[in-house]
């Protein structure tokens, strides 16, 4: 029989494939080794090349039955009443970088969103086992989630990537981007300061009683795969569900707002900025304690007040480039000088 099994033919292998919907009966594996069936290597990669372009035929077929009469312009819904439940949530990536100036942050990120569309259901059974597809966005419906507080060239800054149906109608659409937001930024406190950037997600056409965002998570963004940046600390990302009804429309409009809370890294700034500036300031009152008739009074003095000069040209190079408010230690740095000079103007001639 062994002989027999040796002389196997490629076309009994085939049809024994396709009986079994693509796997071959475990009886003959389990009495005869691989290697008798399949002597040369050549004969189990055309077994194998058989079943799966029979599972692509599958496919295949289960494409041109979901989409041949299927409408992207349809909100898939039974009940034309009812609102479109969207799961949505979002991983923060990276923060790329925080704009004092232009008001800007930008960010590395993945949103997820997660519907069911009832005209994208079929049998597992009656494709060949075939669960799940992947299809382009073109060709499908899918919710038109924008950020609101875009200040991106392009306004949406995602990268188009295929969305996974599942055979109950389940989609998940992860698409990941570069997002740039506008962001109200104090640098009242800088270098201590904390920052807190919203970012606004919702429909632009569609309100509250056609789509209903759900925030997937609790806890708000997923941080998990979060990388480190060099002059931020992450303090976390709460979301937040709101329905809000605009001037300009009698319908409610749901929106889910994730909250970047970070705080600037004050190492650099401490050794570069505060060290130097304490010391000056210091050097500046021990002026003060030396005698008037005193001839190194008159060198220490024009020594300080060339250092001030150098470290505000430093401070002004170091804060941001903002009028909204003005940085605490700009303020003291500008001080110190001012009182510097009345003081030697009260020097005796």
């Amino acid at each position: 029989m062994k002989s027999d099994l040796r002389n196997v033919d490629f076309k009994i292998c085939n049809e024994k494939c396709k009986q079994k919907n693509g796997n071959f009966e475990m009886k003959y594996l389990d009495k005869y080794a691989i290697k008798s069936l399949f002597p040369r290597p050549i004969d189990a990669l055309k077994c194998a090349l058989s079943i799966d372009s029979l599972q692509g035929y599958h496919e295949k077929r289960l494409l041109n039955n979901l989409l041949n009469n299927y409408n992207l312009l349809e909100r898939p819904v039974a009940n034309e009443s009812d609102p479109l439940e969207v799961r949505f949530g979002l991983t923060l990536q990276q923060i790329i970088d925080v704009d004092e100036k232009n008001q800007l942050l930008i960010t590395n990120i993945w949103l997820s969103l997660e519907w069911n569309d009832y005209n994208l259901k079929w049998n597992e059974t009656e494709y060949g086992g075939v669960k799940d597809l992947r299809i382009t966005p073109s060709k499908l419906w899918k919710p038109d989630v924008l950020m609101y507080n875009s200040a991106d060239e392009g306004f949406d800054g995602t990268y188009q990537t295929n969305v996974v149906v599942k055979h109950n109608g389940s989609c998940l659409y992860v698409p990941p981007g570069i997002f740039k937001s506008t962001c109200k930024i104090d640098i009242t406190w800088f270098p201590f300061d904390d920052q807190h950037c919203d970012m606004k997600f919702g429909s632009w056409t569609y309100d509250g009683n056609q789509l209903d965002l759900v925030l997937n998570s609790d806890e708000g963004g997923d941080l998990s795969d979060f990388i480190t940046n060099g002059e931020w600390y992450l303090i976390g990302m709460p979301g937040k569900k709101n329905t809000i009804v605009y001037a300009c429309c009698p319908e409610p409009y749901v929106d889910i707002t994730f909250t970047i809370q970070i705080r600037r890294r004050t190492l650099y700034y401490f050794f570069n900025l505060i060290v130097p500036c304490v010391l000056i300031s210091s050097m500046a009152l021990l002026g003060f304690t030396l005698p008037p008739d005193s001839g190194e009074k008159l060198t220490l003095g024009v020594t300080i007040l060339l250092s001030l000069t150098v470290f505000l040209n430093l401070v002004a190079e170091s804060m941001p480039t903002t009028s909204d408010a003005v940085p605490l230690i700009g303020i003291s740095s500008k001080i110190t000088p001012k009182k510097f000079f009345k003081h030697m103007y009260s020097l005796p001639k």
